[in-house]
């Protein structure tokens, strides 16, 4: 049985938002960790880590989405000069 698009579409963003947080949270700790430990408890660890997590999050969101679109190299067929001059009958 065959999913609908809007179906398919939910779960990407689904897993993008989970996939975002996650990383969010992720680059929050590291940043507070970092925080307390080597840079006398500043906020721009933490901050640079949220971003950070922020941007992976972004990157692969926009990857999921761009999927389809993307070009296969098994799938391309190459032509060359003698073949586009022959005509479509000799391609066989």
């Amino acid at each position: 049985m065959a999913t609908r698009s809007e179906d398919q579409l939910g779960i990407k963003w689904d897993k993008c938002v989970a996939d975002t947080l996650l990383k969010m949270g992720g680059g929050l700790a590291v940043g507070a960790v970092f925080s307390l430990m080597f840079f006398k408890r500043r906020a721009w660890p933490m901050t640079f880590g949220l971003g950070s997590g922020l941007g992976m999050g972004y990157s692969n969101c926009q990857h999921s989405f761009d999927e389809p679109y993307l070009v296969r190299a098994d799938r391309v067929k190459v032509r060359t000069a003698q073949q586009e001059t022959a005509g479509p009958e000799s391609l066989g």
